[in-house]
């Protein structure tokens, strides 16, 4: 009989709320022996061929640099053991979430991202998560500080 492992999907988009995402994600998985799924949403922008020289292979390669970063730099700091599948899917951020979390136990995600107004509590990928979700979702709140 195989042991059950919940399964932790993670937003990651490099920002200070992803990052205090997979850092509570790695904990949980930590203490649960879950696995942890993290994922790096990349599409490609309208303007980016007019204002920078980027094909989609290179977002889609960094989005693969800022991901691993964010990853290594965060188990580090914690100094957790636990394995994280790195997955960079190109869509819509709030889109890939939901999609992945068809098979999650769980979805963690920043309660603030990159875009959007920096005022707000909750950013759109985070409120459209919490309303779609067909799983429980986490959100964590980045403190500066």
């Amino acid at each position: 009989m195989t042991e059950y492992k919940p399964r932790i999907v993670v937003g990651v988009d490099g920002s200070p709320g992803s990052r205090a995402a997979l850092r509570w994600a790695l904990r949980y998985a930590e203490q649960s022996d879950g696995r942890v799924k993290a994922l790096i949403a990349c599409g490609y922008p309208a303007l980016v061929d007019v204002v920078l020289p980027m094909s989609e292979g290179d977002v889609a390669a960094e989005a693969r640099r800022e991901l691993r970063k964010a990853v290594e730099e965060t188990a580090a700091s914690l100094g957790a053991r636990v394995p994280v599948e790195q997955t960079v899917v190109r869509d819509h951020a709030a889109r890939a979430l939901l999609d992945e979390a068809q098979e999650a136990d769980l979805l963690v995600v920043g309660s603030r991202g990159r875009g959007g107004f920096a005022g707000t509590l909750l950013g759109s990928v985070g409120q459209h998560c919490v309303l779609h979700a067909p799983c429980p979702v986490v959100i964590v709140r980045h403190v500066d500080g």
